[in-house]
């Protein structure tokens, strides 16, 4: 893990929040780092040791994390990294995104006018992340800061049309589907090999926008989302024939 220190600051609610969310990136960044295996324990006093932070926010991140399926906890052992995602589990995340953020794409068109500037530049930010994915030396394409922000900005193009959609329950479930694509993105361990594959699905999905057509874009959406799921099948035997 980072040695990068994070000390205490004050007791506010507002800063302890900000403290835990900093932890729960940091053990996010060591949980999709290709050193950590499978099945290593997670010891709490050690990694708050390593961030010079108490074990409450460390402990607070580990319950967070088990909630992705990122970490598994056993009792009086503690947690443990989660064994890799199996197929059928693969295959189910993707069948749960073609569902939800079909459905979501279809809800959040209605507010397409507001909606498709924010778009825009969310792709606008995707095309500059992937040049600099592309442009990195090879050693450096796979580091967990450069996948850490390509996935993202990546991510960040669902999230606003689940966020146009105006429907809380539908923006939780969001940040469901958005921790588990982060467990599918650890046990694959890929990199980033269909960033270009993805700027322009997303146009397409943009484009959908534009039309205002509800079919249209819906279309486009779970087209991409088949398209993932076929690059996220290769990758996995790729991964587990090396």
């Amino acid at each position: 893990m980072s040695q990068t220190a994070y000390m205490l600051g004050g007791s506010s609610g507002l800063e302890r929040k900000g403290l835990r969310d900093r932890v729960y990136d940091l053990v996010l960044d060591m949980l999709m780092s290709s050193s950590i295996e499978p099945g290593t324990r997670l010891s709490i006093d050690a990694i708050a040791r390593d961030l010079r932070v108490s074990p409450t926010p460390v402990r607070e991140a580990l319950v967070q994390l088990e909630r992705t399926g990122l970490v598994t906890r056993e009792p009086l052992k503690g947690y443990r990294v989660a064994p890799p995602i199996s197929d059928g589990q693969l295959e189910a995340l993707f069948d749960t995104r073609i569902v939800l953020e079909g459905g979501a794409t279809e809800l959040a068109i209605r507010d397409a006018a507001a909606l498709v500037p924010l778009l825009e530049q969310a792709l606008d930010d995707h095309r500059a992340v992937t040049r600099k994915v592309r442009e990195a030396p090879e050693d450096d394409r796979s580091s967990v800061a450069l996948l850490h922000e390509y996935f993202a900005i990546d991510w960040n193009f669902h999230h606003l049309i689940f966020a146009g959609t105006h429907n809380p329950f539908l923006i939780d479930m969001s940040e469901a589907i958005s921790t588990r694509v982060h467990r599918m993105r650890q046990s694959v361990r890929s990199g980033v090999r269909d960033a270009d594959d993805a700027v322009r699905e997303h146009a397409v999905i943009l484009d959908g926008f534009r039309s205002g057509d509800p079919a249209i874009a819906a279309a486009a959406m779970r087209n991409h989302i088949e398209k993932v799921r076929t690059r996220s099948r290769a990758d996995a035997l790729t991964g587990s024939a090396r």
